[in-house]
């Protein structure tokens, strides 16, 4: 499958879709910090573009791979949100509806690969320390009262 390039999803004609995945080992959560724009430098759920023709499991277990190494088994979704950024001129830059499903980890120790610039079991206490995505906060707080004091 052709890999997206910065190019086509900067300034895309269509909402482009995204899925992630939510993976706890122990009391940690597996995130990863953006190499690229948008939302460079932030720490999230990991993730990455659908293919045509993925489906929404085989998608976030692919990226979740690619991205930090790590291999999971990818269950239900629990979140979706958008992830739109526009430029100085007011025009849409990134349109991203992002899937974000539950997964279990299966093995593997994260590293930053893709686009990630790094991958990492993350607690509680260290979420508190770190820049991240209020919808990554959100989804760890109300979904799985991690970091829920941060809200």
């Amino acid at each position: 499958m052709a890999k997206q390039t910065e190019t086509s999803r900067k300034y895309p004609d269509a909402p482009r879709l995204a899925v992630g995945a939510v993976v706890f080992k122990g009391d940690a959560v597996l995130l990863v910090q953006r190499g690229n724009s948008p939302a460079e430098g932030i720490w999230a759920i990991p993730g990455g573009s659908v293919h045509l023709g993925e489906t929404l499991r085989a998608a976030a277990e692919r990226e979740i791979l690619e991205e930090t190494g790590v291999v999971i088994r990818a269950q239900e979704p629990i979140f979706v949100f958008d992830l739109i950024e526009q430029d100085d001129r007011g025009v849409v830059a990134y349109h991203f509806v992002i899937v974000d499903l539950t997964a279990d980890y299966v093995s593997g120790v994260p590293r930053a690969g893709d686009d990630a610039a790094d991958a990492r079991w993350i607690t509680e206490d260290e979420l508190s320390r770190l820049t991240v995505n209020p919808a990554t906060r959100r989804l760890l707080a109300d979904k799985f009262n991690f970091g829920n004091y941060l809200k």
